[in-house]
């Protein structure tokens, strides 16, 4: 019998020590995913006057909620619930347009969750919390042992396998994917402080005194806003919270403070999960903001860019129209239609003008 230390999935933790192939595991099979995509992203501006966040475009052809759902479904993981709320009407076009490829005879589907004032006939979903506590009846229904909770709106390449086979090795709880970050940008975050073994011992919201990470006093280990549970255990803190006076519903500031004193709460650290970062720091964008969203596209048309677009074994799976293939027309010394470092998307005509490092979105057209 194993002692009570050992992986009760060892055999899935070793096979992802010994390659870095997908291994999709009776982890990852019985793993629930809610992705939370109903945020305003009110900081982007006219962005997001007719679409919520996660239904933002990104990089050409894409949309923000993209990566994370191919994350998902890269992962092993096609239970997939996703919560919408603000001006969902683009984002639910999207989904059903592009990602209708899972198999519901096989268990594997997206299922679109809308606020539908189930709880409560007076109020639509109160925070993050009470998104997943909505629509436990759903969850339940097919019994998952686990369940990730994930945000829609960022960008970045993850395996959740490997975090689920962290949480599974650890006994734990709950698990918090985390983002190592220089001290100074931490206030920005909810901050996990860490004892050497990676047990999360403090939790506090943007603080101006963050927690270090032990042995590293000018970094900290921020939330990522990537949570796995044991199914059974977060249903009983999230029924518990919905009975608390005063909560506002929300995982960073209720519930995540309330089990770390508790319970068994890991902080996963994003390097050991994330996806094509070989030569490079783990990437992770946050493009709430108009700046961090130009930054973010515009990294896309550099040479090598962090974050690999065309890697086969990773695909980012998508919606696009069909549309008929990039053109470039005129070839006279006064009148070229050239491009250079650029992303140039289908439908797009260059006539006669010169594109350099740029990033052209569907059916552009740009004329001398």
């Amino acid at each position: 019998m194993p002692n009570s230390t050992q992986c009760p999935h060892q055999a899935y933790c070793e096979m992802r020590d010994q390659t870095d192939m997908r291994f999709i595991s009776h982890l990852t099979r019985n793993t629930f995913a809610i992705i939370l995509a109903g945020g305003r992203g009110s900081r982007l501006k006219q962005l997001t006057d007719f679409r919520s966040k996660p239904a933002v475009p990104f990089g050409g052809k894409f949309r923000i909620l993209d990566f994370t759902l191919s994350n998902c479904v890269n992962s092993g993981i096609r239970k997939i619930g996703v919560a919408t709320q603000y001006k969902a009407h683009s984002l639910i076009r999207h989904i059903q347009r592009g990602w209708s490829f899972l198999d519901g005879r096989f268990d594997e589907f997206i299922q679109l969750l809308p606020a539908q004032q189930q709880i409560d006939e007076t109020q639509w979903y109160q925070g993050t919390a009470d998104a997943v506590f909505q629509n436990m009846h759903f969850l339940r229904r097919y019994n998952p042992e686990h369940v990730l909770i994930v945000a829609g709106d960022h960008i970045y390449k993850m395996d959740y396998g490997r975090m689920l086979a962290f949480h599974a090795k650890h006994q734990a709880d709950m698990t918090v994917a985390c983002i190592d970050v220089p001290l100074a940008e931490a206030r920005d975050f909810g901050v996990m402080g860490v004892d050497e073994n990676d047990r999360v011992v403090d939790f506090v919201e943007k603080p101006q005194h963050p927690p270090h990470i032990p042995g590293y006093p000018e970094r900290a280990l921020a939330s990522m806003g990537i949570y796995i549970f044991n199914a059974k255990f977060l249903f009983e803190q999230l029924q518990r919270d919905a009975l608390t006076q005063g909560s506002s519903r929300d995982f960073g500031k209720d519930i995540i403070p309330y089990i770390v004193d508790r319970y068994r709460v890991f902080a996963h650290r994003f390097g050991e999960s994330c996806v094509g970062s070989d030569h490079h720091r783990p990437y992770w964008r946050d493009v709430g903001t108009i700046d961090a969203y130009w930054e973010a596209n515009m990294e896309m048309t550099k040479v090598t860019p962090e974050l690999n677009l065309y890697d086969k074994d990773w695909p980012i799976w998508t919606y696009q129209e069909q549309l008929p293939p990039a053109k470039f027309v005129f070839d006279d010394d006064d009148r070229r239609g050239t491009a250079v470092d650029s992303l140039i998307s289908g439908g797009c005509i260059i006539s006669g003008a010169a594109v350099k490092r740029s990033l052209l979105f569907s059916s552009v057209h740009v004329h001398s």
